[in-house]
């Protein structure tokens, strides 16, 4: 078989990790993003920096590269549909689009029959004031916005008018559950009905941002069984080539709700590198590059904790590890408050 160079657009930690798992398979690996300070430089074969509307650059992009994926859901539809036309691009931009769009993608998964929390759709501040019924509930814009950007927890009608909301654009509010946890399933699909599933992840967030995720999660066998289905049914509705992430609430009454679908490998996932004998990334290369499906196989139980912020620098100066942990140092330059900057992994 010929070398294949897999193109990857978008270049921070997911970016990184998707390098990481193509080099142990020896596929090449070029990153384009339109952050010149890009972390994922560090890991890649080649990294070019430009614009996603720069027609030029992406076209010398996708000349070096046989098929191409993305790290992040928010690069535009467009750019990613004229890149399409000329190169295989998995998953599909349409997607993307889909899932780009809060109240497009409740509504899909709604028409599966799949339960997702009650949600309605906000394009003016009057139509908060009639809604009571939908509070404690959170506002969110219905497209960007992730790691809590763009969200507005709302607890009563008084709070609207201190959140200062910018109602040019478009919101969706989701009642809120009474939660219990929170678990993700990550899948990489193949092809029709060909696929691997690993087991639903539990995931603790603070400040809206994902800080902890372990297997095995402590759910019971109705819910590990549900949440794999669920998650199966919408990787094949998409036809989807790939790896993606459906994450869940639970209620205290053991319901399961759909929260979102992440069209990519995701952050609770990360865990898979040292815990199975095949992570989610090396996954997502395997099927993008219709390359052997390998059956996977849990090697130990862990815990994975996000190092938010500062968390790392202690990490970096003073690194003392025990014989089952694994640190990851994304290598991005700048330290801001609520950034993921690395990770620890703890097998169990």
């Amino acid at each position: 078989m010929s070398e294949i160079t897999l193109g990857i657009l978008g270049g921070g930690q997911l970016g990184s990790m998707l390098s990481l798992a193509a080099k142990k398979i020896n596929i090449k690996s070029i990153i384009y993003s339109d952050d010149k300070d890009a972390p994922a430089q560090n890991f890649c074969n080649e990294f070019i920096y430009g614009k996603y509307y720069d027609k030029e650059k992406i076209y010398d992009f996708i000349k070096k590269v046989n098929v191409i994926t993305f790290e992040f859901e928010n690069i535009p539809f467009e750019a990613l549909n004229e890149i399409s036309k000329l190169k295989s691009v998995y998953p599909k931009p349409s997607i993307n689009r889909l899932i780009q769009h809060r109240l497009a993608e409740k509504d899909f998964i709604n028409k599966l029959n799949i339960r997702t929390t009650r949600y309605v759709s906000i394009e003016k501040k009057s139509d908060l004031e009639s809604l009571e019924e939908f509070l404690p509930g959170i506002l969110k814009t219905t497209t960007m916005g992730y790691d809590g950007k763009g969200q507005y927890p709302i607890k009563n009608l008084e709070e609207i008018d201190k959140l200062n909301i910018d109602f040019s654009k478009e919101y969706i509010l989701e009642k809120l559950v009474k939660l219990k946890k929170e678990i993700s399933v990550i899948v990489t699909r193949f092809s029709n009905n060909k696929y691997e599933i690993y087991e639903p992840i539990e995931n603790t967030h603070e400040n809206q941002i994902l800080k902890k995720s372990k297997i095995p999660a402590e759910i019971n066998n109705k819910l590990i069984e549900q949440s794999k289905e669920w998650s199966l049914q919408i990787s094949e509705e998409l036809k989807y080539i790939g790896t993606l992430c459906v994450e869940f609430f639970i209620d205290r009454n053991d319901n399961l709700y759909v929260n979102e679908i992440a069209p990519r490998v995701h952050n609770s996932g990360h865990l898979t590198i040292n815990a199975f004998n095949v992570s989610q990334f090396e996954n997502h290369i395997r099927a993008v590059c219709s390359l052997e499906q390998i059956p996977i196989k849990k090697l130990h139980n862990a815990e994975m904790i996000n190092l938010i912020g500062n968390q790392i620098e202690d990490y970096r100066r003073n690194l003392k590890l025990k014989d089952n942990q694994f640190f990851f140092d994304y290598l991005k330059k700048e330290i801001k408050d609520k950034r993921k900057m690395g990770h620890l992994t703890t097998l169990k």
